[in-house]
Order: structure tokens, then C-alpha cells, then sequence
């Protein structure tokens, strides 16, 4: 059992340590552009789910956690941890707050994850481009 607490803790590292390599390459504007490969992309937006949230907050002003679950065809759970990271990542901002008596989660895409989006975009378009012309 603590073999595998070990092993996940060390997956949360290297997982985080890829999100601020993510974060410092979306910041210096890197990209597509400088001829990144496949295994180069955004790995924290690459991934199905964070794709799909970061795409419908991209095209919403807002949407409540509720709007994403059904968007998403998801469970609570896991659009929870998925919706964190990227909060985590500074990609999306959550509010919380009351109305009347019901709790309610909205999320909106924050300027760093549309930056990360853009980017993303270009660089499959990039690789896209050069696969037809491969």
C-alpha cells in the first residue's frame, strides 16, 4: 500500500511539473510555429475532457458545473478533477456561491487558458498541415 501511495504521489509531481512547463511555454509564446512535434503538445489540454471543458468555455461566457456535466456526458467526479487541474493550471476560474438556498459552481475560461487554447489550435492545425503535405 505504500508502494502505490508513493507511486501516485510521484505522478502528481511529474503531472504538475508538466503544467507550469505548459504554463511557462504558453507565457513565452512558443508554439506550432517553432516546429513542436506531436509529443510536444499541451498535455494538460490535450486530454479528451479538458479539451471538451476549455472548448465549451471558450464558445460560453459561463457555464454552471451542472451545464458542463451535461455538455460533457460526465460524472461529478470526474469532471471535478478535471475542472481542478485546470484550475490549478490557471486555465479556468470557479466561483461558488448560493442561490437562494442551492449551491452553485460556475466556471469561465481565464485569459491564460484561452492563450493555451489558441496555442493548442495552432499547433494541430501545424501538424495537420504538415501531415497533408507529408
Amino acid at each position: 500500500m505504500a508502494k502505490s501511495s508513493a507511486l501516485a504521489q510521484e505522478k502528481h509531481k511529474k503531472g504538475r511539473a508538466e503544467t507550469r512547463e505548459s504554463l511557462r511555454e504558453v507565457r513565452a509564446g512558443g508554439g506550432a510555429s517553432r516546429g513542436m512535434s506531436a509529443t510536444e503538445l499541451d498535455r494538460l489540454i490535450h486530454e479528451r475532457m479538458r479539451l471538451g471543458i476549455v472548448s465549451a468555455l471558450a464558445v460560453n461566457d459561463s457555464l454552471s458545473f451542472n451545464d458542463l456535466k451535461d455538455l460533457m456526458k460526465t460524472t461529478d467526479g470526474n469532471l471535478s478533477v478535471h475542472a481542478r487541474k485546470l484550475e490549478d493550471a490557471g486555465y479556468i476560474t470557479c466561483s461558488k456561491y448560493f442561490e437562494g438556498r442551492m449551491p452553485k459552481t460556475e466556471y469561465k475560461l481565464a485569459a491564460a487558458g484561452r492563450r493555451a487554447l489558441e496555442r493548442y489550435l495552432g499547433h494541430m492545425e501545424a501538424l495537420i498541415q504538415r501531415t497533408r503535405e507529408g
